[in-house]
């Protein structure tokens, strides 16, 4: 008698990945892998679609959830940037003088 076994549905990734900035001032992202570095003028969020850099004034995390991948910042917001895999280097240089 051959017994089959029962699957079991692997855990959910999020792959959704949307921003919605509202006047400059707060910004909403969904697909957060990880905070990896902010303070007051920058934040470094690895998210399902790369790096992506977020600068500007008094920025501070107003929301954050881990499992959902969620993450909200106010302040006042002045640049966006994804950083694509060919700018590897960037992010290396980013890494080596955050951790100096």
């Amino acid at each position: 008698m051959v017994q089959e076994h029962q699957r079991y549905p692997s855990p959910t990734i999020q792959t959704e990945h949307f921003v919605r900035v509202n006047n400059r001032r707060t910004i909403e992202i969904s697909g957060v892998k990880e905070v990896d570095s902010f303070d007051n003028e920058e934040f470094l969020l690895q998210t399902v679609m790369g790096y992506m850099m977020i600068r500007g004034e008094n920025l501070q995390i107003k929301n954050l959830d881990v499992e959902q991948g969620n993450v909200a910042i106010k302040g006042k917001i002045h640049e966006l940037s994804y950083m694509d895999e060919q700018q590897g280097d960037k992010t290396k240089g980013l890494f080596s003088k955050l951790f100096k």
